[in-house]
C-alpha cells in the first residue's frame, strides 16, 4: 500500500482511492469510531498521517488477517493501553536511571550496577525499541 508523504490532511475520494476501498467504507469506519479524521470548515473529512497509519492497521487486520470490526476495535484499544504502558515504563526506566546517577549507594555498587542492568534489560526488550531500530 502507498502512503503519502509528508504533513498535510487528505480528501476522502483520494484515500479511497489510494487504497482501493469505497468512501462508504471509510465512513463506516467512522461510525464505529476506529477512524477520527478531522473536518474542515465546509465539513469535508480530512485525514491527517496518523489516521492514514490507523487505516492501513485496519486494513491489514481485516484483508490479510481476516478480522472482524469488533476484533479491530478491540486490537486497536489494546494497542493504545501498550503503548500508553510503554511510555509509563520508558519513563520509569529514565527516572531509575536518573536516581542511580543524581544518588548512587555508598557501599553498595555492586547492588546499583545490578539494577541498572536490570533496567538495561528491560529497555532492551521493550516493544518500541526493536520496532525503531528495525526502522532504521
Amino acid at each position: 500500500m502507498a502512503r503519502p508523504k509528508g504533513k498535510g490532511a487528505y480528501m476522502i475520494s483520494a484515500i479511497a482511492e489510494m487504497y482501493e476501498i469505497h468512501p462508504q467504507t471509510l465512513r463506516l469506519y467512522e461510525r464505529e469510531g476506529l477512524l477520527l479524521p478531522s473536518r474542515s470548515d465546509g465539513n469535508t473529512r480530512l485525514y491527517t498521517d496518523e489516521d492514514i497509519e490507523r487505516l492501513e492497521v485496519i486494513l491489514q487486520l481485516t484483508r490479510e488477517l481476516g478480522v472482524n470490526l469488533a476484533g479491530v476495535e478491540i486490537i486497536l484499544n489494546m494497542r493504545e493501553k501498550m503503548a500508553a504502558m510503554q511510555r509509563q515504563m520508558e519513563q520509569f526506566i529514565s527516572a531509575m536511571n536518573q536516581e542511580l546517577t543524581q544518588h548512587p549507594r555508598q557501599g553498595q555498587p555492586e547492588e546499583a550496577a545490578q539494577m541498572l542492568m536490570r533496567v538495561a534489560i528491560v529497555d532492551e526488550f521493550m516493544p518500541s525499541k526493536r520496532s525503531a531500530a528495525k526502522k532504521d
